[in-house]
């Protein structure tokens, strides 16, 4: 793992939460996304070298819905980049730890992504991150 990649939040309102943090931030989000296989819309937000990434449900099935339900609002995960996501699996896997994806699959901000189980790392929800080449 190379460094911190983003920091997810969970939200109710994107429109209000992006207001709130651009806000905080000084400037603007950098893009909106919606990443329908995982039912949310996404909204990144660079402060200095890191990144925020505010998540909100589109659909009540959504893990974000769900997570928002259970916990309310607040921090949802913490993503890693990572040079190779599938061998990362495999040495995590080997490890020991649970993965929720076992296979890669295309997230928002034109990456792969895929989850560590929270079961398996204190509570933590830890996704991996791999720029998409092109």
């Amino acid at each position: 793992m190379k460094k911190i990649e983003h920091i997810g939040i969970a939200v109710k309102d994107i429109d209000a939460s992006n207001y709130l943090f651009a806000s905080l931030f000084g400037k603007e989000h950098y893009k909106i996304e919606d990443v329908e296989s995982e039912g949310v819309k996404t909204s990144f937000f660079e402060c200095g070298p890191n990144k925020i990434e505010l998540l909100q449900a589109t659909n009540e099935n959504s893990p974000i819905a769900k997570f928002i339900e259970k916990k309310g609002e607040g921090i949802h995960h913490i993503a890693f980049a990572v040079d190779d996501i599938e061998s990362e699996i495999a040495r995590l896997t080997e490890e020991g730890f649970k993965m929720i994806h076992e296979k890669p699959k295309k997230g928002a901000d034109n990456k792969l992504i895929a989850f560590l189980h929270p079961k398996s790392t204190n509570g933590v929800l830890i996704e991996l991150c791999q720029d998409i080449k092109e």
